[in-house]
């Protein structure tokens, strides 16, 4: 038997390892790049800070012999290992589409369990750069089974860890649902698909037409199913996306968000508030230009921003520290709550809660949307998310109201009743059971019926219901709002409570978990 040097064994290892680095045909690579899609270690080298990354279970191949598959290239279809993003620890895997059109088979899925393992143990976020077919064919049921064990990971990792995924290809059928349990998803305009089934099939079960790109495309999930969290017009500004994203977030949920020296005045008043806030109280104005005020260099990185438009979310800095903002917004339906609009609120709220994120909150609501659609289809129900939300987070919670809080959607938005920390209200604030008009008709409905000049008294009786009820003032007597301030004053204002909150510390009562009314 001849004996083999060690250099010879390393002249091996490197070869493999070569082999491994180009496990895709050149066809496939060939027509990765002819689609401008990046390949799969482009991408982690891209979003990774540069030669941090550590790759695991490289040389790793296929063992199903019987399936018909004779090809067993190294990593099986599937980059994993971690590195950092801007030094910070981060657990990432990224899908091959050149090797089996990057199709999950059983080494493929027991990569990630074991990626997914590690990042739970040492409590660091998972990324996860979705481009593949689906479940591997050949594999049967094997691959069914390891599609479970990542589901499972996913739940385990949910509020403990940061989970975000970003589909950069196709992802279909059962593969959509690891994607959805995590706490984000990116995509990409043109080149991103999700579905459970695709545009054929659709069109021989319905009979419905529709493209690719209608059917499971990024902007029809950004606007119309509420599944894409964040959308790009390419993989480079989606993964910058992410990196960005990453800074607002701790590695784990017991850890703080990142904090970093700021660069804006916490002493900086904000006078074009005054100006923004319309004469009359019908007019609508942009909650978003509110929110960019009151931030850090107005800097807002806003969270489905095609979706659910009638209210308004995402993170900011506040004095260096991020914080997640929701706002009712008064350009769309008047700022309403629907069912959309709670369901938003309610999962960025649960998110921003798992991850000691604080939360400021911008009251302009007249109400929930009435009607016989939102009624069918559980605005009962879906309403009751973002109260459950609210009630349940223990971070920091300041509301401030700038104009319409009316009835029960008051309430839910994040009120004193329901367990917010601080509440301010503008001059212009309107705490009311209802609007001034419709408040008027059922309350003195007799009185207008038999009065000689019904205009003029119903105009007497609005301006008497303003007087009385349509203002900060009679919350603030009863400490339903601890302080009226000059808007000018709102991010001085939110400085020093969130400052004031940094310490606070609230324990649920000790249970299973909650019943949300899902």
């Amino acid at each position: 038997m001849s004996e083999i040097s060690l250099a010879e064994r390393i002249e091996e290892l490197r070869k493999r390892k070569e082999e491994a680095l180009h496990a895709g045909s050149e066809r496939s690579v060939e027509r990765q790049k002819a689609k401008g899609k990046m390949l799969a270690r482009e991408r982690i080298e891209y979003l990774l800070d540069d030669g941090s990354f550590h790759e695991l279970d490289m040389l790793a191949r296929h063992r199903a012999h019987t399936s018909g598959i004779e090809e067993r290239p190294y990593t099986d279809g599937v980059i994993t290992g971690w590195g950092t993003i801007d030094g910070r620890k981060v657990f990432v895997f990224s899908q091959d589409f050149t090797v089996f059109g990057g199709a999950l088979g059983e080494v493929f899925a027991e990569k990630i369990h074991k990626m997914m393992d590690l990042a739970l143990s040492v409590g660091a976020p998972v990324i996860g750069l979705n481009d593949g077919a689906g479940a591997r064919i050949q594999e049967g049921v094997v691959s069914l089974d390891s599609y479970g064990g990542i589901f499972y990971r996913n739940v385990q990792a949910s509020g403990v860890v940061p989970q975000i995924s970003v589909i950069l290809g196709p992802c279909a059928g059962g593969a959509v649902y690891s994607p959805a349990m995590t706490d984000f998803i990116f995509m990409v305009r043109e080149s991103s698909h999700m579905f459970i089934t695709g545009p054929d099939v659709v069109k021989t079960v319905t009979g419905e037409e529709v493209t690719l790109e209608e059917l499971g495309g990024a902007q029809s999930h950004a606007s119309k199913s509420g599944v894409a969290t964040f959308v790009s017009d390419d993989e480079q500004a989606c993964l910058d996306d992410v990196r960005f994203l990453m800074s607002y977030l701790p590695s784990n949920n017991l850890e703080e968000p990142p904090a970093f020296e700021p660069t804006d005045d916490p002493h900086r008043l904000c006078p074009e508030l005054v100006d923004l806030m319309p004469a009359s109280p019908n007019v609508p104005y942009d909650m978003g230009k509110v929110i960019e005020a009151v931030a850090d260099d107005g800097e807002f990185f806003e969270y489905f921003p095609h979706w659910a438009k009638s209210i308004v979310c995402g993170f900011i800095r506040i004095d260096g520290k991020p914080v997640g903002v929701v706002g009712n917004q008064p350009t769309m339906f008047a700022g309403v709550l629907d069912i959309e609009s709670s369901e938003k609120a309610a999962r960025f709220v649960r998110t921003c809660d798992a991850f000691n994120i604080p939360l400021v909150t911008f009251v302009d609501v007249p109400g929930f949307l009435p009607g016989v659609d939102q009624e069918y289809n559980g605005i009962i129900r879906h309403g009751a998310k973002l109260l459950y939300a609210f009630c349940e987070a223990t971070v920091p919670r300041i509301q401030v109201i700038t104009r319409k809080a009316y009835g029960g959607a008051y309430v839910v938005m994040n009120s004193k009743s329901i367990g917010a920390d601080l509440a301010f209200a503008w001059p212009s604030a309107e705490l009311a059971v209802m609007g001034p008009q419709g408040a008027v008709e059922i309350v003195y409905r007799r009185e207008l019926q038999t009065a000689a000049d019904p205009v003029a008294r119903r105009t007497e009786l609005v301006d008497e219901y303003v007087e009385r009820y349509a203002n900060p003032y009679v919350a603030a007597e009863r400490g339903y709002v601890d302080d009226v301030i000059d808007p000018a004053e709102t991010r001085i204002k939110l400085v020093a409570g969130l400052e004031m909150l940094r310490s606070k510390r609230e324990e649920l009562p000790k249970r299973k978990h909650g019943n949300v009314p899902l």
